[in-house]
């Protein structure tokens, strides 16, 4: 007769006293763990232009620049949308058909070290976030002479 093992429920922090010094991978289990992996709202892509620098451009429409915010925080992008709501609550728009959907958003994307957003622009319903990785000299691989005597 064999048995099937199936794990009903992750308990991350009883297991996180037992993770002395990782402290991080923790956190970001309990982040992972956490988000809506359902949304796929708003649809995005990422491109790596080259080596170093990469761009995230989210399919926006319906936002401007004053219902979006992207912000850093630690080594997360975070890009937000608000809906706009028109000051006159006497014009309602009558729709017909509601294809493009203008809800609120949140979407993060953890950065790898030394990551930094170079800058964002909004074009044509697309916001596109530009990335750049700057390695400092001192944290760069570094060759080592071998000296040897004969």
């Amino acid at each position: 007769m064999t048995k099937t093992l199936t794990l009903r429920s992750f308990d991350i922090p009883a297991l996180h006293k037992f993770g002395i010094g990782f402290d991080n991978m923790f956190d970001d289990l309990m982040r992972v763990s956490t988000q809506q992996s359902t949304s796929n709202y708003p649809p995005y892509n990422i491109v790596q232009i080259n080596e170093d620098e990469y761009m995230i451009s989210l399919a926006v429409a319906g936002f401007g620049h004053d219902n979006l915010s992207v912000t850093k925080d630690k080594k997360f992008l975070i890009i937000e949308g608000k809906e706009y709501h028109p000051d006159s609550k006497n014009i309602v728009p009558n729709y017909l058909h509601k294809g493009i959907s203008n809800r609120d958003f949140r979407r993060e994307f953890q950065l790898a070290d030394h990551v930094e957003i170079s800058n964002a622009h909004l074009e044509l319903g697309i916001l596109s976030v530009h990335l750049r990785r700057e390695v400092p000299e001192d944290a760069k691989p570094k060759t080592i002479a071998i000296t040897y005597t004969a």
